[in-house]
């Protein structure tokens, strides 16, 4: 493989990766806000100071509906976009075949 093949390789792994956690941290969130956490937590800070930026943007698009916030469904749909269309798109210009997390 030659550099530049390398190079995509590893970005498409570590892209899906981040794309992975950041996942399972969005759906911690949403988890966490059925049960009204204590907001003084350091877990729930974490929480929402990583995904409410994200989250905040869809919202200007899509409020929420009678109650009912879909910016984690939504975002969780875009990560997997990103993860079907991105990271198989980098393998193969990596030269190597491409794979579905």
């Amino acid at each position: 493989m030659t550099l530049f093949q390398n190079f995509f390789s590893a970005i498409a792994t570590i892209i899906n990766l981040v794309l992975q956690l950041y996942m399972w941290i969005v759906i911690g969130r949403a988890v966490i806000s059925w049960v009204n956490p204590d907001p003084r937590n350091p877990a729930v800070q974490f929480l929402y100071r990583v995904t409410e930026p994200a989250l905040a943007w869809i919202r200007r698009y899509i409020p929420p509906m009678q109650g009912l916030d879909l910016s984690p469904f939504v975002l969780i749909l875009a990560i997997i976009f990103l993860q079907r269309f991105l990271v198989p798109t980098l393998m193969q210009l990596s030269g190597t075949p491409a794979y579905l997390p």
